[in-house]
């Protein structure tokens, strides 16, 4: 019996490596294969230096010579290795050979697995500093259906030895948060920074499939690592799932409008569809090679000092019907969002806004944790190739137009504000539609919550109907969880 002295607190004993891969060994029915790609076979060591290892591990490999991955795992169409599609094809090899090899007939209580990664550690003029693809395939009873855990890391540390290291640790923990914490995914995901940093590695895409995670919406889980400071950034397309931002971003122009989007309104989409018009008319400007983007900030989901997640889900399923990107981030600044764009591409970005938007913009206060204040920032914002479409207002006072050429910065802020102004930093968008600009999300979503008629015309067509049909922001008291874009579409079959 364990002694217990008074005044002892509890806490959460986080397992060792060694006993996290020990546990795994020790359990005769859990059997699979390592396949790691670029970064040495150290998650397999971990298992292998546990003891016991011979009866969970069938096999462990690594095809670094790229003939010989192409020759067992087939050729990408981009002729890349480090991607999505690489590992999702190890995956399926590796398992079908298990399938194939460990007969059923002679190990009937056998629980398969396959953890696979293909990584490139940073190069040698440490200027890239590495990323990869990390995943499991997995069962939980023998002869069950299978379940997939796939992640995306970005290695921080500068040195490839201690990226090999890290890789191991995150592999470990992966593979014991797959077999023991799978009922919970909100703490799986904090587990996988057990004896890690997240000084050491960031976790920016990360994607649950399969029988024991079929409730489990995979924008939530991008949530929760924005959220648990696992990444500054998440995004999910049109369709829903998790995409990674790298893969969208990269090499593209970049068209960002930033709001609460609670609920989009005619405003939102009439700023976003003038604002593009005019980006793509820019110089240098392609519309194919063109990413738009909506993007969410962490602050704008809180509520009453929390994050509301279905308040996220509500939000995110109106952008999404409406085909559009979302992006929840950790920015509150905005030169934070160009810099992190600025970390794919070099092509030309846009920032979509209102009036109250940029006047905040000049605001000295937001940038007093800095050491160069507004002047750093502004620097960061303005120096790549940025510009602000700048959406007008009416002033409810006076019902004065508002626009670059008279709205009020603060008094210390005007030079400044002039001159990039004068240097075409800020462009007004002159086609707007003056009978809309009167619509607040605000006061949109207070109708909805009162249920006060004339909301449904403050949002843009068929919009209405979405929050009604499924019961979006409030809409109805009833206790109806809203259907998420997947399960809507199963809907509609039906």
């Amino acid at each position: 019996m364990e002694i217990s002295i008074h005044g002892d607190r509890e806490f959460d004993d986080i397992p060792s490596l060694k006993s996290k891969a020990l546990k795994i060994n020790l359990n005769e029915n859990i059997y699979g294969t390592f396949a790691e790609i670029g970064a040495g076979q150290e998650t397999a060591r971990h298992f292998f230096r546990a003891g016991g290892a011979s009866g969970t591990i069938a096999k462990a490999m690594s095809a670094y010579d790229k003939d010989f991955s192409d020759a067992i795992y087939g050729i990408e169409d981009d002729r890349r290795y480090v991607t999505e599609s690489r590992l999702r094809k190890m995956l399926i090899h590796e398992m079908a050979l298990m399938e194939e090899r460990i007969t059923r007939d002679k190990n009937p209580n056998k629980i398969f697995f396959t953890y696979a990664n293909t990584v490139a550690t940073i190069d040698f003029a440490k200027q890239f500093k590495g990323h990869g693809w990390v995943g499991i395939k997995y069962q939980v009873e023998a002869g069950g259906g299978y379940n997939e855990i796939i992640l995306h890391v970005r290695f921080k540390e500068t040195d490839a030895r201690l990226q090999q290291e890290t890789l191991g640790v995150l592999g470990t923990n992966l593979i014991y948060g797959a077999f023991y914490k799978y009922n919970e995914p909100k703490k799986l995901l904090r587990y996988l920074y057990d004896h890690l940093d997240k000084d050491q590695l960031e976790i920016d895409t990360i994607n649950f499939s399969g029988p024991v995670f079929k409730n489990v919406d995979n924008r939530l889980m991008s949530l929760q690592l924005v959220k648990n400071g696992m990444t500054d950034a998440v995004m999910f397309g049109p369709d829903g799932n998790n995409v990674l931002p790298a893969r969208v971003f990269y090499k593209k122009n970049i068209l960002a409008l930033r709001g609460s989007f609670r609920p989009v309104t005619k405003v939102n989409m009439a700023m976003y569809e003038k604002s593009y018009e005019m980006f793509v008319k820019e110089n240098k400007v392609d519309p194919d090679k063109t990413v738009v983007v909506f993007e969410i900030t962490l602050s704008n989901l809180r509520a009453e000092g929390k994050i509301d997640e279905q308040d996220f889900i509500d939000r995110a399923d109106l952008l999404c019907a409406l085909g559009q990107s979302v992006m929840i981030s950790n920015f509150q600044e905005y030169y934070k969002v160009v810099e992190y764009f600025s970390n794919y591409t070099k092509a030309r970005m846009g920032l979509a806004m209102g009036v109250s938007n940029l006047v905040d913009i000049f605001d000295e206060k937001y940038y007093r944790h800095i050491s160069g204040g507004i002047l750093e920032a502004f620097g960061k914002l303005f120096f790549k190739d940025l510009k602000v479409y700048l959406y007008p207002m009416l002033d409810p006072k006076t019902g004065e137009l508002i626009n670059s050429e008279n709205l009020k910065v603060y008094p210390r802020m005007k030079e400044l504000y002039k001159f990039f102004k004068y240097n075409g930093k800020v462009i007004d968008i002159a086609d707007y539609d003056e009978s809309i600009m009167n619509i607040f999300s605000r006061r949109a979503l207070e109708m909805i919550e009162k249920g006060e008629p004339g909301w449904e015309e403050m949002l843009p067509e068929g919009t209405a109907d979405l929050i009604k049909d499924y019961r979006l922001f409030g809409y109805t008291r009833r206790p109806l969880k809203p259907l998420t874009l997947k399960r809507r579409a199963v809907a509609k079959k039906k």
